[in-house]
């Protein structure tokens, strides 16, 4: 008995629409379901403020001290040196010379981020 062929991108388009009514019918079936049984009722209490428990006082937008942010973004860049120092310092004596000095270069290049961020004075808490 002979089968008829498919064209080769039937299952590409069918595999499409599957991928894409995976995600969509739960959250479609998750909106019908909020607006049947949880209709929005905005006032007062849904519309204040809230932040960890605590309700606010005074003015809710602040500005914070970039040398919160500063801090933060020296400690990423440091951080990830090691990630990439790792795989370096296993396979030091059989890298060839090119890497080595591409790392060098690296650290290198950390050094002089870390003392410029020192002589700028970003390293001192104020």
């Amino acid at each position: 008995m002979n089968t008829p062929e498919l064209h080769p991108y039937v299952f590409l388009t069918v595999l499409l629409f599957m991928a894409l009514a995976f995600p969509l019918v739960p959250l479609a079936l998750a909106r019908l379901w909020a607006i049947r049984f949880a209709p929005p009722r905005p006032g007062p209490a849904k519309n204040a403020t809230y932040e960890c428990g605590i309700e606010t006082r005074g003015d809710p937008l602040q500005q914070f001290r970039a040398g919160y942010y500063l801090y933060g973004i020296l400690f990423l860049i440091f951080d990830v040196e090691v990630v990439f120092l790792l795989p370096f310092a296993v396979a030091f004596l059989h890298l060839p010379v090119g890497a080595v000095v591409a790392m060098l270069v690296f650290v290198l290049l950390l050094a002089e981020g870390l003392a410029w961020a020192w002589l700028k004075g970003l390293l001192e808490w104020k």
